[in-house]
This record gives structure tokens, C-alpha cells and sequence, in this order.
């Protein structure tokens, strides 16, 4: 995988097509994988790029010292389209909803276009059940570890406080392997997943930040699910409307990771977007 080297360490990501940008975004313990049923499904004529952000299946620690709080995280998307500058970028946001925050943040110039899947919003941080145990599991010395044991066992996994809101579909054994090698191998890793966890939230303050929003005024499709109870689906109405230029297409039969779910009927929402607005 090629790496850049980012002021607070490597981001590794994997890249293919030319044309513009889309740059794709992942959840927390997941990485480019989770996109794998949809990106050959998607038109040629485009740039399709997907980071591992160091949420906690990324290849390679990060420094030390770097800043993995929510702020930080939104600095090394933006670093991370500095370095391979990438302009009018068609951002896609699933599950990990801090990048929403670019533009309250001000770093949201090289952007052109949203795609917001099911993600945290306004004051859903961290969303639901599998957010609030992700925050336990990190408080407690070895949680993490242990959570990322427990997420290879399916009938666990598949159980509400872990993955079983998060897709209608079980997760194939092989996909969530790929998610916690990295964490269970390394426990610098593990470190950065923590300092992540531990950003203190503050309601008023991610309401107004996921607000900023409507001071951008590229064209956005907002693809929410209609099921599931992690990601409210009146937030995907409240984004559509907040945004100047959004769109809303709700997915049926599916929950937070309806690339998963629903291949098929995602890949066609992003391919009709992208094309409309290429030409």
C-alpha cells in the first residue's frame, strides 16, 4: 500500500482509477475494506482513493505524540488531501461522522462534494450502544484487547453492544479479521485507538459543529438508512435539509454499513451523483 507521511505519522491507503477525486472515510476498528463491495461497482472516469485512519485497524502507528482527538482526526483528513493534492474532492462519510466537522474546523477548502452515508452526527457521538461500549472497553485496562478478541467470535460480534446494529448481513469472519489484526498485534495501536476514545464530547458544541454544515454549499447526497438504531434516520433528513445543496436517498433493509447491506443500491445512488455532477 502506498503511505504518505503525515505530520502526526503514515497513512497508508490504496488508490485506483483517474479522473476527480472521491476519497472515501471508514468507522472506528474498520478500514478501506469496508468499501470493497461497492468501489468496482462504481463508474469509471474517477480518482478513487481510501485511507486507513488511524481508528484503529490502520497498518502502522501513529506518532506519539500526534493529536488522535476529534479535532485531530479532522487535521490529517485535510493533511492527508494536502499531500496528495487532491482538489474538488467528493468526500463519503460511514459510520465516523468527525469529518463532518472540516467545515466548522475551516479545513474544508479542497472539497467539492459530500456523500454521507449512515454516520455520527449532531449530538449522536459516540452513536449508540457500540459507541458507548467502545468508551468503556477503552477506560478499562486491556479492554481493548479483549474487545478486539471478542470481535472474532460471530455469535459475539453479531450481539448489539458490538457489531449487531452496525450491519443487517453478519460481517464475513475474514472482513473483521482484517479490522483487528492490526489492534491485536500491536499495542501502539491500541494506544491511538485510546486517545481517540478518550475526546471529550460536548453536546452544544458537536450540535453547532455538525451545523456549520449548512455554510457548505457544494452539492451533497446524504444516502441514510431507513432502518437500524445507531444512526437516527431523522438525522439523515435534518442533514439533507441543512445543507444547501443536499439531497436525501433513504436505503431500505439496511443499518449503519448499507455498503455492506446493500452493494448494489449504493454503488447505483454514488454512480447516478457522480456522473450528474461530473457532467
Amino acid at each position: 500500500m502506498p503511505t504518505v507521511d503525515l505530520a502526526a505519522g503514515p497513512v497508508h491507503y490504496v488508490e485506483h482509477g483517474d479522473g476527480p477525486a472521491v476519497v472515501f472515510l471508514h468507522g472506528l476498528l474498520m478500514n478501506h475494506t469496508v468499501w470493497d463491495e461497492v468501489i468496482d461497482r462504481l463508474p469509471a472516469g474517477f480518482r478513487y482513493v481510501r485511507p486507513d485512519l488511524p481508528l484503529g485497524a490502520h497498518p502502522e502507528p501513529m506518532r506519539p505524540d500526534a493529536d488522535l482527538s476529534l479535532r485531530g482526526l479532522n487535521r490529517i483528513v485535510a493533511d492527508f488531501l494536502d499531500a496528495l493534492d487532491l482538489n474538488d474532492v467528493t468526500l463519503v462519510h460511514s459510520d465516523w461522522g468527525g469529518a463532518l466537522f472540516l467545515t466548522a474546523y475551516g479545513l474544508d477548502d479542497r472539497l467539492g462534494r459530500l456523500i454521507l452515508l449512515p454516520c455520527e452526527a449532531f449530538d449522536n457521538f459516540p452513536p449508540g450502544l457500540p459507541g458507548k461500549m467502545a468508551v468503556l472497553a477503552a477506560r478499562i485496562p486491556g479492554g481493548l484487547a479483549l474487545a478486539l478478541r471478542q470481535l472474532l467470535v460471530s455469535w459475539l460480534r453479531n450481539t448489539p453492544p458490538l457489531l449487531g446494529w452496525m450491519a443487517r448481513t453478519p460481517l464475513p469472519d475474514d472482513l473483521v479479521r482484517t479490522w483487528t489484526e492490526p489492534g491485536l498485534r500491536s499495542k501502539d495501536i491500541r494506544r491511538d485507538l485510546a486517545k481517540y476514545v478518550a475526546t471529550r464530547f460536548i453536546a452544544t458544541e458537536l450540535v453547532a459543529d455538525t451545523e456549520a454544515l449548512q455554510h457548505f454549499t457544494g452539492p451533497a447526497l446524504v444516502l441514510w438508512s431507513s432502518a437500524g438504531k445507531v444512526m437516527p434516520r431523522s438525522h439523515g433528513r435534518r442533514l439533507a435539509n441543512l445543507l444547501p445543496n443536499g439531497t436525501l436517498v433513504e436505503v431500505d433493509d439496511a443499518y449503519v454499513l448499507s455498503m455492506l447491506d446493500r452493494p448494489e443500491t449504493i454503488a447505483q445512488a454514488m454512480t447516478t451523483f457522480l456522473v450528474a455532477e461530473r457532467s
